[in-house]
């Protein structure tokens, strides 16, 4: 990560002996206390990250430090692992919709140019670090933005290590105590774009839960754990690194609040606990990490000033992070002769005759629906045809056997690009019994033309399954790419992808054809050319407005793109 330009009054920090990482490439065990003639904030002036900095304001008394009971910050639940992803959200009976979408996180190509932004909170116990991570992405006020907690990844205990845990005895403050492996694994697949599962953990029972919560979606990621400093390996994922330093004694005090009410933990216990692990660990573990840390944070969420200036600087990265897909994709590919993955549906006269119904723009709305049906019924049947098939023999009623074919594959998932790509629903169920379906919600951003993604719904294990991507137009293919581009970040295979549409331009096809050679394309029909507002040409209109009945919008709008930006 690039240095913020340094402070010409900044007193240089004092060289420091590097902590040699032992054979787990975790840092050396030994304490060592942070200097207080570190730099810190010149007005005005960002220091240099070589060195931690400290961010502080006025402090103020114990009682000020620490939320008073029943008043101001709400008590954090913390009864089980919170691993949250926390953009604007706007929640129906049925649905969850971002009612600010996430931009392409991919290039033309097809392929992630940047990953997600890791932010590594680290600091004692009870110090306040989901607190200031909260703080962080409140103040950041972009979606997308995933909270992953390294309480998630304490280690399945052993029937021994139960009972020490039930009796205070087992040290949850030790490196040990974490599956640094799945974190590690994780933040990896968190910063690639894809989505990942991640363990629950339940304080009361020391115990993972059976379920296991999805995260996926990540342009900034904040974990925080009291050892997200603590292994080699996990320092390099994070692009920065802050460390939120408390007064111990005010640690102390929010552990015995927190264990007491929400853990169910006895007073004795807790301070049996604290003396003999939580303490120890922090001068011999945890302190040390401070000096790895590109910043430092006294008093955690009460330095709002500190909070305000490390959100600036994230989004200084996010935005050298933006990316212009839908420019890119006009301009690429063309001029190709159309790609082997294509299919177009034969134009006999019979499909023609429903082309010329549903594209001719007096056709009332009962007959676009019913041509536009059967449309999508032949579609769907011809892609069908594609999916692969083995040698299998069956016996009649007459006793006789009959060599025939039969599905090779696991199951089949219909994917709908909604609004327009969901009328297609009803031709996939009517021909693939037991289908299962998910919906992928993207629209345009009218500001910046791009394709945003605001809402999915996937079946679970879908990366074992054929996946058919429905679409009934597909113009620039912008939407088509980040379709595509999730069902691959949720480990579905490029080969077995199948998108379908009534209607393509032939940039949408090379586009999506260029960054995702092995998805197969099928279609009825492709339009030549695509005009200045992204139109099919000649086109067949607003598809979701003509089957939808809804009033079709102005000229010189783009509400076509805006349901789905084919």
């Amino acid at each position: 990560m690039a240095a913020p330009p340094a402070s010409a009054n900044a007193a240089p920090s004092p060289p420091l002996p590097p902590a040699a990482p032992d054979a787990s490439g975790r840092q050396a065990e030994h304490s060592e206390a942070a200097s207080e003639d570190r730099p810190r904030l010149d007005a005005g002036h960002w220091l240099p990250f070589s060195r931690p900095f400290h961010l502080s304001s006025n402090a103020g008394s114990l009682d000020r430090l620490l939320p008073p009971v029943g008043t101001g910050h709400s008590p954090r639940k913390r009864t089980t692992s919170q691993c949250k992803s926390e953009p604007p959200l706007l929640r129906t009976s049925k649905r969850t919709i971002y009612t600010a979408g996430r931009p392409p996180w991919y290039n033309e190509h097809g392929t992630q140019s940047k990953e997600a932004f890791a932010i590594g909170l680290g600091g004692g116990s009870a110090s306040g670090k989901t607190t200031v991570a909260r703080m962080i992405i409140e103040a950041l006020d972009v979606p997308w933005v995933v909270l992953l907690s390294m309480d998630s990844f304490y280690k399945v205990l052993t029937q021994q290590q139960q009972e020490q845990a039930a009796c205070n005895n087992f040290n949850f403050d030790h490196p040990d105590a974490f599956d640094f492996d799945l974190i590690i694994s994780t933040l990896k697949k968190l910063k690639q774009g894809r989505s990942v599962q991640v363990p629950i953990y339940d304080f009361t029972t020391h115990s993972r839960k059976k379920e296991w919560k999805m995260l996926y979606g990540a342009n900034v990621i904040i974990f925080e754990g009291i050892m997200a400093f603590a292994d080699k390996t996990l320092l390099e994922l994070l692009d920065m690194k802050i460390f939120v330093d408390t007064d111990s004694d005010i640690r102390l005090v929010r552990r015995l609040r927190r264990d007491i009410s929400e853990r169910g933990r006895d007073i004795e216990g807790v301070i049996k606990q604290y003396n003999k692990f939580v303490k120890p660990a922090f001068d011999q573990y945890i302190q040390p990490t401070m000096r790895l840390a590109d910043i430092v944070v006294p008093r955690g969420s009460g330095n709002t000033v500190a909070i305000d200036l490390i959100v600036q600087h994230v989004h200084s990265q996010l935005e050298e992070r933006e990316l212009s897909v839908r420019a890119a994709l006009a301009s690429a590919h063309q001029c190709h002769p159309l790609p082997q993955t294509l299919s177009v549906l034969k134009s006999t006269p019979q499909v023609r005759g429903m082309h010329t119904i549903i594209r001719d723009k007096e056709t009332s709305r009962d007959e676009f629906i019913f041509y536009s049906k059967r449309l999508m019924r032949l579609l769907i049947e011809h892609a069908l045809s594609f999916l692969p098939f083995q040698d299998c023999v069956v016996q009649t009623p007459q006793g006789q056997d009959y060599a025939g074919k039969c599905y090779a594959g696991k199951q089949i998932t219909g994917v709908s690009i909604l609004r327009a790509g969901e009328t297609m629903e009803p031709a996939l169920r009517a021909v693939c019994k037991d289908v299962r379906i998910g919906t992928i919600l993207i629209q345009t951003n009218q500001l910046t033309g791009e394709p945003e993604l605001h809402y999915l719904r996937l079946p679970k294990d879908i990366s074992d399954d054929h996946v058919i991507l429905m679409d009934c137009t597909v113009s620039t293919g912008a939407a088509a790419m980040m379709a595509v581009r999730v069902l691959l970040d949720h480990d579905v295979p490029e080969d077995k992808i199948f998108l379908l549409s009534l209607l393509m331009a032939e940039m949408g096809v090379h586009s999506v054809a260029y960054a995702f050679p092995r998805v197969r394309i099928i279609t009825t029909a492709v339009d030549k050319r695509v005009n200045d507002l992204f139109r099919i040409i000649p086109g067949i209109g607003n598809f979701g407005d003509r089957y939808f009945g809804t009033d079709a919008v102005p000229e010189g709008s783009d509400e076509e793109e805006v349901a789905s930006t084919g």
